[in-house]
Order: structure tokens, then sequence, then C-alpha cells
């Protein structure tokens, strides 16, 4: 059987990662959709991550996040590790700092490929890899006033 990664053509020429940042300024999933278009892509996966009013049962009322000083540079090499694994044509991530309120976003990656299976299993890879490898915290402060470092 073959499989989209044995297609000629299908991974981008020069380098798929077109937007990868950490910034203290607000999201938009307009800029991040628009940095992964691309005429060869049949699929774009995009996922968005927003600050919710809970956590753990407990009514969230403040939350900041963190960052190392290395995490646009282990960014990269997360993102680099998931267009390694699939043919991707163009990716982008951006991960928000600083106070948030309920209901930013925080973080937003997308992914496109030539097909659609693709697109959601490399999206689903590079955000739960970000999660999981890149240097980024958050405290929440909740309404009966205790605190939770996630991530840290």
């Amino acid at each position: 059987m073959t499989t989209t990664h044995d297609h000629p053509g299908e991974r981008a020429v020069g380098d798929p990662l077109r937007l990868l940042a950490v910034r203290d300024s607000p999201l938009s999933v307009d800029e991040v959709f628009r940095a992964v278009g691309d005429d060869a892509a049949g699929g774009t996966a995009l996922f968005v991550g927003t600050v919710r009013n809970h956590d753990g049962g407990a009514d969230v009322a403040a939350l900041g996040y963190s960052a190392h000083p290395t995490a646009e540079e282990e960014l990269r090499r997360v993102a680099e590790k998931v267009a390694a694994d699939f043919p991707v044509r163009a990716m982008a991530a951006v991960h928000r700092v600083g106070d948030l309120a309920v209901g930013d976003l925080a973080v937003i990656v997308a992914v496109s490929c030539p097909h659609r299976a693709d697109a959601f299993d490399a999206c689903r890879r590079l955000i739960d890899d970000l999660k999981r490898e890149v240097p980024i915290w958050k405290h929440q402060t909740f309404s009966d006033g205790t605190e939770e470092w996630v991530g840290a």
C-alpha cells in the first residue's frame, strides 16, 4: 500500500516552518491561517487553545503564562521533528505569554499537507509535543484564592 509520504512533491520545497513565535501580544487566527496557505495543500488543520473559566473543578480567576528564554528555540525543534515525520507543506505555531483573561487565545497551531488525514495527524502531534516539550508554564489563580503552576 502506498502512503502519502511516498508521493514525490508532497513535502514543501524549502523551509515549511512559516511562523513560530512566543508573544506577549494577542494572537490572530487569521495570521496563522494565512501563514500556512499553500497551493499544493489539500488539507489544513488548525487548533486554537483558549483560556477557560475552570480547571479541575475550580473556577479560574486569573491566568498567566511565562516562558524560558529558549522557548522559541525549543518550539522550532519540536516543529522540525513534526515536519520531518509528515508531508508538511507549511506549519505555524504561536503561543501567548503574560497575563490572559478567560476567552483569550493562548496558543494557535496550524499545518497544511496535501491530504487532510496527514494535516489532522501532524496538527495533533504539533500541539501535543508543544505542550509537553516547550518550556512554557501556566500559573493559575482560582476564585478561592489558591494558586497552581502547570507544566513547571
